[in-house]
């Protein structure tokens, strides 16, 4: 599925708006506190703003710095091919770059964080409107762990990332019974 600028930011609104309403309902605990050794909230939150920075940056680049990456010369990939594509480096195991791993999450961090998240969207958006179709399909970025996309290419990512995470977090709710007694469980 090719989508155009007007579909980006569509579904990028579309996929933060339900993070951030799904993080804002949650207690300070279920933003702190993960089980079983996998991220908490916070985490899952933290590490979406360090990987969201770097695509939000290049969208501001000067065209001519961007050349550096290299232009492409074939289309873009559909936004099913990328999501594939994140989906089989899902399935073979490949975890984040230091860069992007996230801290410690604190309950006083969720309103910056999520205010964080909130600012990046918008200047996402600022920034896409000064951009052709031709040019998102030109000019590309390095990713860790893709290689080289082209920035449309880089925001179907950050749509696909957004909704993994967003599916990570919920998958941390306890299936039968509430998270107060979970813990109990784990500490006692």
């Amino acid at each position: 599925m090719y989508l155009n600028q007007l579909k980006i930011r569509n579904r990028l609104d579309e996929e933060f708006d339900e993070l951030v309403d799904y993080i804002s309902a949650l207690p300070d605990i279920r933003f702190t506190v993960a089980l079983n050794g996998q991220w908490s909230t916070g985490q899952h939150l933290e590490h979406l703003v360090k990987s969201i920075r770097p695509t939000c940056n290049g969208l501001g680049y000067p065209k001519i710095t961007l050349r550096y990456y290299g232009v492409s010369s074939s289309p873009s990939r559909s936004y099913d091919q990328v999501s594939a594509m994140y989906d089989d480096l899902q399935g073979n195991g490949c975890s984040s770059i230091k860069e992007w791993m996230p801290g410690i999450a604190y309950p006083a961090q969720k309103i910056a964080l999520l205010s964080e998240f909130l600012s990046l969207h918008q200047k996402l958006n600022r920034k896409l409107a000064e951009w052709t179709e031709p040019e998102l399909d030109k000019y590309r970025l390095p990713h860790p762990l893709m290689g080289k996309l082209t920035m449309r290419e880089s925001l179907y990512f950050i749509i696909c990332h957004t909704k993994h995470h967003l599916r990570k977090i919920q998958d941390l709710e306890p299936v039968g019974q509430s998270w107060e007694n979970q813990l109990q469980q784990l500490i006692f």
